[in-house]
């Protein structure tokens, strides 16, 4: 397994390819959470965080999900959402030739496991707090479905009920509802496709998505909200308080991370074996 400093220097370098490609084409994106709160912060990723995460106003997204795949340097993957090899309701970039194991067993072997950056669509909320609730509510039926296709392990048994009901449900519907593309000037979006499963943390002002400065990440400048003091005030309350050491803990993503291997010759090593095995095995 790499250290953390050589998968961080990964993440950095997906995003400046993302970077690239959407200043190319005038797409407008965000850092988004753990991702601001590190430019913010310490000018950079969080020294023990191990992800980064990017947002997007549906329309930008789309924007960018319709570019063909060579405008991506070949070293990277854009692995779309609810793509032949994706199930899930976002999107990633992907670094080929490298591997990333998350803590569950893909269904489909060809998922592509690289190290990756998460790219989050943001989208219409109702003006209507109740009908916002419904949304959310959705949401969680999407994420159920997108979940078991994927392959997620979870001992709880309350999340492995609501996985098996919602099996059963269509995806379409709930989808729309959650979406909600015909409010389109909508004075609230909402991020429960996103990197939140809080109703409360998800719901934003669109200005807050639309006003965009610059600001230092690593060595170079990348997009922000012109509102991150708010929005990360609404994330995190008091964001720039530094957690002790004890508490420096973000949620550990993969079980093995590699920089030069690809993910492909893992894949049979891992067949068969239960997540407490195959992280023994590593060790």
């Amino acid at each position: 397994m790499m250290g953390l400093k050589e998968h961080q220097a990964v993440l950095i370098e997906l995003l400046r390819e993302f970077d690239r490609v959407c200043k190319k084409h005038d797409i407008k994106y965000i850092l988004f959470a753990g991702t601001a709160l590190g430019a913010v912060r310490h000018g950079g990723i969080i020294p023990w965080d191990d992800d980064l995460d990017i947002a997007m106003l549906r329309e930008e997204y789309e924007k960018l999900m319709s570019l063909p795949a060579d405008e991506w340097d070949g070293k990277y993957y854009l692995q779309r959402e609810f793509s032949e090899h994706w199930p899930m309701f976002f999107s990633k970039l992907r670094k080929n030739n490298t591997t990333c194991l998350e803590k569950y067993h893909p269904k489909d072997n060809d998922i592509h496991q690289g190290i990756y950056v998460d790219i989050f669509p943001v989208d219409n909320a109702a003006g209507n707090r109740l009908i916002r609730m419904i949304q959310f509510a959705s949401s969680k039926v999407v994420l159920a479905k997108a979940l078991y296709r994927r392959g997620y392990e979870t001992r709880s048994r309350g999340k492995k009920l609501f996985m098996q009901l919602c099996r059963i449900l269509p995806m379409k519907p709930f989808c729309a509802i959650t979406k909600r593309r015909r409010a389109s000037g909508s004075e609230y979006v909402h991020s429960f496709f996103g990197a939140t499963s809080s109703f409360k943390k998800g719901v934003y002002p669109r200005r807050w998505f639309s006003d965009i400065t610059e600001m230092q990440f690593e060595d170079m400048l990348v997009p922000m909200s012109a509102h991150y003091d708010e929005l990360l005030t609404t994330l995190y309350g008091d964001y720039m308080k530094i957690p002790d050491e004890e508490d420096r803990k973000c949620k550990v993503h993969a079980i093995l991370v590699d920089t030069e291997r690809s993910y492909t010759e893992y894949l049979n090593y891992r067949d068969g074996m239960t997540f407490e095995v195959f992280t023994r095995s590593i060790r």
